[in-house]
């Protein structure tokens, strides 16, 4: 009875010294993992506060950029209603002769049958 008691209790041993490997390796990866999530949270987050607080600095630099944009619209539209014939003369604009381009008449060329018009002499 005294020796199967002393190979079991061999065989649990041996049985536990694995496991305590396993677990401590399993544990070890756990942890570390715990750890490099853990780091990554807080990049992530540092990069999201520092997005808000640029945002928000854009934001304020925004209000007088606004009024500056609707003054120059205003200057735009005020100067655009000055602008005619008149002074585009003044300024030394000239009226343009306008030529186009034209091709002379082809005309259609006879019909193969009773049934059609006719086509262009393009269309063959």
């Amino acid at each position: 009875m005294r020796a199967i008691s002393l190979k079991l209790n061999k065989y649990v041993k041996s049985v536990s010294l694995i496991n305590n490997n396993i677990e401590k390796s399993l544990f070890n990866f756990i942890v570390w993992s715990f750890g490099a999530i853990l780091i990554l949270y807080l990049v992530f987050l540092g990069n999201m506060v520092k997005n808000i607080v640029e945002r928000r600095s854009f934001e304020a630099r925004l209000g007088p950029l606004s009024n500056e944009v609707s003054s120059l619209e205003l200057t735009y539209l005020s100067m655009s209603n000055n602008i005619d014939l008149n002074l585009a003369y003044s300024m030394g604009f000239k009226e343009t002769k306008i030529n186009f381009a034209t091709r002379k008449f082809i005309g259609l060329r006879p019909a193969l049958d009773s049934g059609t018009m006719g086509a262009t002499q393009n269309d063959l």
